[in-house]
């Protein structure tokens, strides 16, 4: 029986398609499950033809509705044809004329690729690569290295051509899928061993049998990193309505292979680049968890904001189908943990939990009372990265306490005067019935270490942003045994300045730890863009504040438009030039809540909601109650901070100036503590680099006045 599967590469560009579109792909997927094989190619309405003048035969294309045709791969055996690309008529046939089909020998995957635009630009590049001084770049790998990771004749040869990485990224859109990630990797600097272990080996097909080049069948199944047998149309549907739900059919095998690995002898950490799929590996993990619990077993789903609570909670209703199963996983921030754990305590007290600027005049007071002459900034610092982060209860702990990571000097004379401040401090607190949110969670972890766990695993997205006190409840939470913590995070997305090392705290991930270096969310171009902000600042891993995080291979298979940059002379003008940037995206089809638009500020972004709205645009603030609402046709309009976690179709960042980025409040004052100030300043540049990475097809970053120190030093706009 004849069925229509589907291309990564047509989900990657679902988001572009109106309804109608979408409709017409169900519709002709319901022919090809309806109908049989002599049936299909008669079809008067569905058209399934053959092209003139193809680069294979196999590549035909399929009407949609009178202006959209899909191109589709139609194998002259077996019955599973694939759905590749969805496109305007006249581009869909330009665009299938010029593709191949191949069947991969060591991967056994069916790969697709642009063979006329291989062919017309290989011979140039050749010819400037004869000439050229720079050493070829894939120089330093032999011919048979290569073939060992899949990499054919055909593109060998393109390969060889190659003499830097700008060339490689002309190239990559056109190359075979599984050998184009493989000589991304390679170039930028991974080994023939890193790249098997991350490439090949979690897509390797075992079989003792040579690979018929031939069998599309057997390959199309050997291909579920990238195409999709779906079995219903309501399950299409699902898909086509909320292209999240694509995510339940496609891993990448580097992801499945950690999500859904049987089992882990302790905890396991998935680290990546903002795009890299982290939270629906930490999604599928806990698909995979609910499978194997036993009788009232639990699990802890967490993360740092309620917004992303939300988020999570609408991924596992996409994910997990069974309300039973689903209801077996808590799923709240680990402030909310912390919250219900002390409140089950037998002497619990109802506390107000202390906002942030109430807690610098507190130590003000504090200080003041105790005689203490140093800023109660310092005391702060101080509190929150050396007694809650070592979990300090003591004058004689304190005094031996490392203060390493500290650029403010402490004499051992001074402690007993700051220790007496941290007990003034405190004891205010206690009198007026508050605590901070990190006492809070301190408090909970002793509390769950005196009365035991209450998970069987423990799952963490987001986990770069938790300070020590909250690992340490995090840690109590669960028993330590197999599978008890699966992590989730990236360092470079770290913007709450919560200085860890999860190996100091007992939680070792070493040989559970895998990065993911693909993005799946942002263009190539935008993703250059936005790294160039971090290229060259060291950012501390999680699990070893001791070692660096790199972006090295960190990279995008999707290509597009680089962002857009606009200077204007006035706020007023600025507001003016967002609003044509906006209708512009309307313009071109884009709905308005896959427009976000986002500022350091919120009052700036009660102006942007305000200057849309009155022109007719409709806006809606994320902090607004109805900003979830789906029926809520809006552009969304929000903080950066509140952006983390989400993605849109386009994203405006606005008030990107020097002033707001860094913003000067956010800084610790150098002579206060010269390594916190350089810690502050990088929270804010990766504050920064979280914002542009929400985006995937389009960005715009605009600013009045003199722009972001953040944009010219890292050369992305003129100084």
């Amino acid at each position: 029986m004849p069925q229509l599967a589907f291309d990564v590469g047509f989900f990657a560009e679902l988001p572009k398609l109106q309804p109608p579109v979408r409709k017409g792909v169900l519709d002709a997927w319901e022919k090809f499950h309806r109908l049989g094989l002599d049936q299909l190619f008669k079809d008067p309405g569905l058209k399934l033809e053959s092209l003139t003048n193809p680069r294979d035969r196999q590549i035909r294309t399929i009407r949609i509705d009178q202006f959209w045709r899909g191109v589709v791969l139609a194998p002259s055996t077996g019955d599973t044809f694939v759905l590749l690309r969805v496109m305007q008529h006249d581009k869909a046939i330009a665009w299938a004329r010029k593709q191949k089909s191949t069947i991969n020998t060591v991967t056994r995957a069916v790969e697709i690729r642009d063979a006329t635009t291989l062919d017309e630009i290989t011979p140039a590049y050749e010819r400037v690569a004869r000439t050229s001084p720079k050493a070829r770049l894939f120089a330093k790998f032999s011919d048979g290295d290569l073939a060992a990771l899949g990499i054919d004749a055909e593109t060998l040869r393109q390969a060889r051509s190659l003499v830097d990485k700008e060339q490689l990224e002309i190239f990559a859109p056109l190359l075979p899928q599984d050998q184009r990630e493989v000589l991304q990797y390679l170039a930028e600097g991974c080994t023939v061993e890193e790249v098997w272990q991350d490439i090949v080996a979690p897509a390797l097909q075992a079989s003792a049998q040579p690979v018929d080049t031939g069998d599309y069948e057997t390959a199309i199944r050997h291909s579920r990193a990238r195409i999709a047998l779906v079995e219903a149309s309501e399950e299409l549907w699902d898909i086509l309505e909320k292209p999240f739900a694509a995510w339940r059919i496609f891993l990448h095998p580097s992801q499945r292979k950690v999500a859904y690995r049987a089992s882990y002898s302790g905890p396991a950490q998935v680290s990546g680049g903002p795009g890299t799929g982290k939270t629906v590996v930490a999604l599928h993990r806990v698909r995979h968890l609910l499978g194997h619990l036993r009788e009232g077993d639990r699990i802890l789903l967490t993360t740092y904001t309620n917004a992303l609570v939300k988020a999570l909670r609408s991924g596992l209703e996409s994910l997990v189908d069974d309300p039973g199963l689903r209801e077996r996983v808590d799923i709240s921030t680990v402030d909310g943990l912390a919250s219900r754990v002390v409140g089950e305590a037998p002497d619990a007290a109802v506390l107000r939990p202390l906002m942030d600027n109430e807690e610098v005049s507190r130590w003000g007071r504090a200080a003041k009372a105790t005689g203490f002459t140093g800023s109660p900034e310092f005391l702060v610092q101080e509190y929150r990265h050396v007694v809650l982060a070592q979990d300090i209860r003591t004058l004689a702990a304190y005094e031996s306490a490392d203060r390493r990571g500290r650029g403010s000097r402490l004499t051992a004379a001074q402690r007993p005067l700051v220790w007496e401040t941290v007990e003034r401090f405190t004891a205010g607190l206690a009198a007026d019935g508050a605590r901070t949110w990190l006492q809070t969670c301190a408090e909970a972890a002793r509390f769950l270490e005196e009365t035991g766990p209450r998970y069987r695993h423990v799952v963490v997205d987001e986990a770069q942003d938790l300070h020590p006190a909250q690992w340490r409840l995090l840690r109590a939470a669960v028993p330590a045994r197999p599978d008890d913590l699966f992590i989730a995070g990236d360092p470079h997305q770290r913007i709450y300045d919560s200085k860890v090392s999860l190996k100091s705290l007992g939680i070792k991930v070493t040989g559970r730890s895998v990065k993911l270096r693909k993005n799946y969310r942002s263009t190539q171009e935008i993703l250059r863009w936005s790294t160039a902000l971090l290229v060259g600042r060291p950012v501390a891993r999680l699990e070893d504040e001791g070692r660096n995080e790199t972006l090295l291979g960190y990279r995008s298979a999707l290509h597009g438009a680089g962002p857009a940059v606009h200077a204007a002379q006035t706020e007023d003008a600025e507001l003016d030039t967002l609003v044509a940037q906006v209708r512009a995206w309307s313009e071109a089809g884009v709905a308005p809540d896959e427009i976000g638009v986002s500022a350091r500020f919120n009052k700036t972004c009660a102006k942007v909601v305000a200057r849309l709205n009155d022109v007719g645009i409709a806006a809606v603030s994320l902090r607004s109650a109805n900003a979830d609402s789906v029926e809520q046709q809006a552009v969304r309009v929000g903080t950066m901070h509140s952006f983390k976690g989400l993605e849109f179709r386009c994203v405006a960042l606005v008030g990107v100036n020097d002033g707001a980025l860094p913003f000067p409040r956010a800084i610790t004052p150098e002579d206060v503590d010269s390594l916190q100030h350089e810690a502050d300043l990088m929270s804010e540049r990766c504050l920064l680099f979280v914002a542009c990475t929400r985006a995937r097809d389009s960005l715009y970053v605009s600013w009045s006045g003199e722009p972001s120190t953040f944009l010219t030093e890292a050369g992305v706009v003129a100084a």
